[in-house]
């Protein structure tokens, strides 16, 4: 039995795409193992990758026309709805509450439908999920008690599962998200990856 380890952001669009993607790879593939884990994708800029922050304040304007349209074409070929950054209220997002609840998410057995309305809130209706408002929407539509799960995501304990799976996936190699583990030391980023990820679990 092959292992798919998930480490991701729900405020990067790409990620809503590998997520989605991943759901349509596991429903062919119903003995793959996979496990989630939510990390602060700005942690891991501030750490390897400054160039990203770099780039959006010096964008090359024909390749960020692109983006947007290539990032259009998966949406349309993944089946999801996905608004341009620049129709968004805030963007980049802060998006730390939305994953340290993917962490309660991940105990009350509700990740699945916990990240995607995350995605949905954000990149499908424009919800600003760094708001406690909209988070706790969110937590209420996957059946999470507000009390308890605000709670817990303003525990340091849950501060630090976020803080250590950061770190964990810098120490992996990963720069980016979403960053894929296949049995335990194969990694894989980009939403476009999971071509070559099931090509590998399907043995060819």
């Amino acid at each position: 039995m092959h292992k798919l380890e998930f480490f991701f952001d729900c405020s990067s669009p790409w990620t809503y795409l590998g997520f989605e993607s991943l759901q349509q790879m596991i429903a062919r593939h119903p003995d793959l193992e996979v496990s989630y884990h939510p990390f602060l994708v700005g942690g891991v800029f501030n750490t390897v990758n400054p160039s990203v922050y770099a780039s959006r304040e010096n964008p090359v304007i024909p390749k960020q026309r692109y983006m947007q349209k290539d990032l259009q074409d998966w949406a349309a070929f993944v089946g999801i709805k996905i608004i341009p950054t620049s129709k968004l209220p805030v963007f980049p997002v802060n998006s730390v509450k939305a994953m340290r609840g993917a962490f309660v998410a991940i105990e009350e057995g509700c990740i699945v439908p916990y990240a995607r309305r995350v995605f949905e809130r954000y990149w499908s209706e424009g919800g600003d999920i760094s708001e406690d408002e909209v988070i706790a929407g969110i937590a209420a539509d996957v059946g999470l008690g507000k009390a308890d799960f605000f709670a817990k995501i303003n525990d340091p304990a849950y501060k630090d599962r976020l803080k250590a799976t950061t770190a964990e996936v810098i120490e992996r190699g990963g720069f980016g998200t979403p960053t894929m583990f296949l049995d335990k030391s194969d990694m894989f980023f980009g939403n476009d990856r999971f071509p070559l990820i099931e090509a590998k679990i399907s043995g060819k």
